[in-house]
């Protein structure tokens, strides 16, 4: 039985063929097409490989929600053109999938720059809210409000054409794939890895980036062993975009040099060292074990895990804050039964259990949970549709006054949750 082959991504060339490999990742949004202002420069000296993200720029609509998963795409479509050897650039998503390449392949990656990157984008809530919108209105208002996060104002102001070019890129993205990609933006996070990345890195950002600020960049250096900082003044986000002379320039040098031998200074701006934060070791429980004394996991570690991707850090966060002496242990029985012994099974997927959970909560009356769980389930992919659907089998089978109570709080929930921001 042959083995189904990896999944690759849509690339094309520039640049003489006998040219070492330079790869450009794009945006979260964007398509190739945004490193174009840099391609004839580089060119001179690599033989440039663009990838799109799938779904993206027409690329087939085969989603990945891990950054790794991305990594190893990329690997694959490496594997299939025979290179070895390259170096990497990578501004935001592309950025993330340039660390998980430095962890995964470091024999493979020759040098790297990391453009409006960071350790961890944001929070998981902010990406999963995200995803959230885009299920219940597609990518229209996320296409609208992308100028604001990738331009700074002056910029917006004068470059229309650009601008209205960035809108429809988004717009004409796969909203699944694009939901995904959220959903890799959210399970990202490599602080405690960043050391181990080895090999000469180059992070650039811009000054008035809101997405990825200069305080991220400068986590990262910190971080990385072999790392230099570049900030782009009156850039924000999409800094190859905004500022194409000042990036291409610094490409040329961060991998003229580091590429070729032993790290060279790059003489750009450098942050000031960032303290690492302190880690503290916390006594734990008893491991409990098994029937032949075989040790097994503690199921609280990865119910706070899954509890907080459905139901939110914040919600979690406020659960936790309210515990008391009386309280608490309540708290990690939830945690530790419902979220690390329940929710974690495999035999239902968490869209399945969202629509077990919607249909008992209704039929039992319990409103106030009903309202954090209507979340919980646009987070794990139900649409507004397939949740009216839900109450409304559950009119059928548990009575019409308790869907009644129950449309009000989801309607509710729903309004609120897929609202402009």
């Amino acid at each position: 039985m042959s083995e189904t082959p990896a999944k690759t991504l849509q690339y094309r060339f520039d640049g003489p063929e006998d040219a070492p490999v330079l790869i450009l990742g794009p945006s979260l949004g964007t398509t190739w097409h945004m490193w174009d202002r840099q391609v004839p420069e580089l060119t001179r000296q690599w033989r440039v490989l663009r990838y799109d993200l799938p779904g993206h720029g027409g690329a087939p609509a085969e989603p990945a929600n891990a950054t790794a998963e991305l990594a190893d795409r990329l690997l694959a479509t490496l594997d299939g053109l025979s290179i070895e050897s390259f170096g990497y650039a990578g501004c935001s998503i592309g950025g993330a999938i340039g660390t998980q390449l430095a962890l995964r392949a470091p024999h493979r990656v020759a040098s790297l720059a990391l453009i409006s990157s960071s350790a961890r984008y944001g929070t998981p809530d902010e990406w999963r809210q995200r995803g959230v919108i885009v299920r219940a209105n597609g990518l229209g208002q996320i296409a609208h409000s992308a100028p604001e996060r990738w331009f700074a104002d002056g910029f917006r102001a004068t470059q229309g054409a650009i601008v209205e070019w960035a809108v429809q890129m988004v717009r004409t993205t796969e909203p699944g794939c694009y939901i995904a990609a959220c959903e890799a933006m959210a399970a990202h996070d490599l602080r405690e890895e960043l050391a181990r990345i080895t090999v000469p890195t180059l992070v650039l950002g811009g000054a008035e980036d809101p997405v990825t600020p200069p305080a991220d960049a400068r986590v990262l250096v910190a971080g990385i062993p072999d790392a230099r900082l570049a900030i782009v003044p009156g850039a924000s986000h999409l800094v190859p975009v905004e500022q194409p002379a000042a990036v291409t320039d610094l490409l040329v040098r961060h991998f003229g040099t580091a590429w070729a031998g032993p790290p060279v200074l790059v003489p750009v701006p450098v942050a000031e060292p960032v303290a690492a934060p302190v880690s503290v070791a916390v006594p734990t429980a008893p491991e409990p074990a098994g029937p032949a004394g075989e040790v097994l996991p503690d199921p609280y570690d990865a119910g706070m895990k899954v509890r907080r991707e459905v139901l939110g850090d914040a919600h979690v966060d406020r659960a936790g804050a309210g515990a008391d002496e009386f309280t608490e242990d309540f708290q990690e029985f939830i945690t530790r039964y419902a979220w690390g012994e329940i929710w974690t099974r495999e035999g239902l997927d968490r869209r399945t259990r969202s629509v077990v959970t919607l249909t008992a909560l209704a039929a039992r009356g319990h409103y106030d949970e009903l309202a954090f769980h209507t979340r919980a389930a646009l987070r794990n992919g139900l649409s507004p549709a397939e949740i009216k659907e839900v109450l409304m089998h559950t009119a059928v089978y548990c009575g019409v006054p308790a869907a009644n109570s129950a449309f009000a709080v989801a309607q509710r929930v729903i309004q609120e949750e897929t609202a402009p921001r």
